[in-house]
């Protein structure tokens, strides 16, 4: 069976003494969790959020990174920098990254073959307009979106990967998919990694719902057939809202 793993991003918010706060907080709160917990914090928490959440069952990721090792790309960070300090998780392909830095399905492929070289684990985002959606899209784009971001990698490493479902007209707009919609589009994307990599695959591989997920609908949510847990977003930033959401099954 396939385990849950909750996943928090916190965007651009907090700073290192907040980050190292919100980690003292949240480690009582789900210590007991069956779950995996996940918290991708910016660059600059990326050490203080490791230091602290060492002996918790906390697990930190980063929010992006490039494809390459190092070279002249001011401002990046590659994965084996992420990796050196501790990282273990890294989210590839954000819709906000896509819509406000031109990331693109080749370059969020680049970027998945990279960390899966340095040993992280790739959250890799996937998800469809408002106007996809209306115009009936939503499964070409996602898996469309899926198929390209895998390109070139073989079972063992898509069995290493997380899919993040985040439909992008529900992300911080407070809508949210209707369970059976989620379920419905995860499936669908199950369904491609198993046309594509089998059915051993697609049983074993991660996917989540993003897009506004929150205590009062997350059990709905995760106990579906195909959802796996959950990316979340503003949630994620109070400590007792996200331990919730970690403690849905209790």
């Amino acid at each position: 069976m396939r385990r849950k793993v909750i996943a928090g991003n916190w965007k651009m918010n907090k700073l290192p003494n907040e980050a190292i706060q919100f980690i003292e907080e949240l480690t009582p709160l789900v210590k007991d969790t069956e779950n995996e917990v996940i918290l991708c914090v910016p660059y600059t928490d990326l050490f203080y959020s490791l230091l602290t959440a060492q002996s918790t069952n906390i697990k930190i990721g980063a929010q992006n990174m490039h494809f390459e090792e190092k070279g002249a790309y001011t401002g990046e960070v590659s994965p084996n920098m992420l990796k050196s300090i501790g990282v273990q998780y890294v989210i590839i392909g954000h819709s906000e990254r896509r819509q406000y830095f031109n990331e693109t399905d080749e370059s969020v492929n680049k970027k998945v073959k990279a960390a899966l070289t340095n040993g992280l684990k790739p959250i890799v985002c996937v998800g469809e307009t408002l106007e996809e959606r209306e115009a009936g899209k939503t499964e070409e784009i996602i898996t469309t979106q899926t198929a390209l971001a895998l390109e070139g990698l073989t079972n063992e490493q898509v069995k290493d990967i997380i899919i993040a479902y985040e439909p992008i007209w529900a992300i911080g707009t407070g809508k949210t998919a209707t369970s059976e919609d989620a379920n419905c589009s995860i499936k669908a994307i199950r369904n491609k990694i198993c046309q594509i990599y089998g059915q051993n695959v697609s049983e074993s591989i991660i996917i989540q719902y993003g897009g506004s997920v929150k205590s009062t609908n997350c059990q709905e949510l995760f106990t579906m057939s195909d959802i796996d847990g959950g990316l979340v977003g503003g949630a994620s930033l109070d400590a007792e809202e996200f331990s919730k959401i970690v403690n849905y099954n209790k």
